[in-house]
């Protein structure tokens, strides 16, 4: 547990950390930030997350960029 305490995705789903930077950023500036197509090509939540749960790369990447934004608001 302790390992967990400076850990600034705990308790964060990877639905909410997804919500939360398509909100702010909007899918055209995340599609940018993050060149994948399901961010660029009719993008949803749904479908991202579908992608990014089997894609460990992928999802790295959304977590990294979620750190970077709001971990350091905090």
């Amino acid at each position: 547990m302790e390992s967990q305490l400076n850990n600034p995705l705990h308790g964060k789903t990877l639905e909410t950390i997804l919500e939360e930077l398509v909100n702010f950023y909007g899918w055209e500036q995340l599609g940018y930030n993050i060149n994948i197509r399901c961010f660029n090509e009719n993008p949803s939540i749904q479908s991202s997350l579908k992608f990014l749960r089997k894609t460990p790369w992928a999802r790295k990447e959304v977590e990294d960029l979620y750190i970077r934004i709001f971990a350091r608001k905090k």
